[in-house]
């Protein structure tokens, strides 16, 4: 079983930046195909960010030049850097991890571990 922790979340104003952290924990987890998600109040649920197991990385078009996914394998932690922020990116954000099938993918079917969830709000 992995357990996923996600901290960071705040309010900021337009034009702003947060990070987000996710801590990963159990199992042995190698923490090579994790990602970011969000969802606002009556929208579908949207990946930011993914991260593959050969490096590379994907990102949703609303996010791109503005988000960056990071990986610090010593504390098993994926970041998300956001900066530029806008009321669109107001959603709480949820970080997954997959063992098996879709790494680096945007669809959240693939995954089998899910946060909680940290809220992010951007005022205009």
């Amino acid at each position: 079983q992995v357990q996923l922790k996600e901290s960071g979340g705040g309010s900021v104003q337009a034009g702003g930046s947060l990070r987000l952290s996710c801590a990963a924990s159990g199992s042995g987890y190698s923490g090579d195909c994790m990602a970011w998600f969000r969802q606002a109040p009556g929208k579908e649920r949207e990946g930011v960010a993914a991260l593959n197991r050969d490096g590379s990385i994907r990102y949703a078009d609303s996010v791109k030049g503005r988000f960056t996914i990071s990986k610090d394998n010593t504390k098993d932690t994926v970041y998300l850097q956001m900066n530029s922020l806008k009321p669109d990116d107001s959603a709480m954000y949820r970080c997954a991890a997959l063992r098996a099938f879709g790494c680096g993918s945007l669809i959240g079917g693939y995954y089998n571990y899910w946060g909680q969830g940290t809220q992010v709000t951007v005022s205009s």
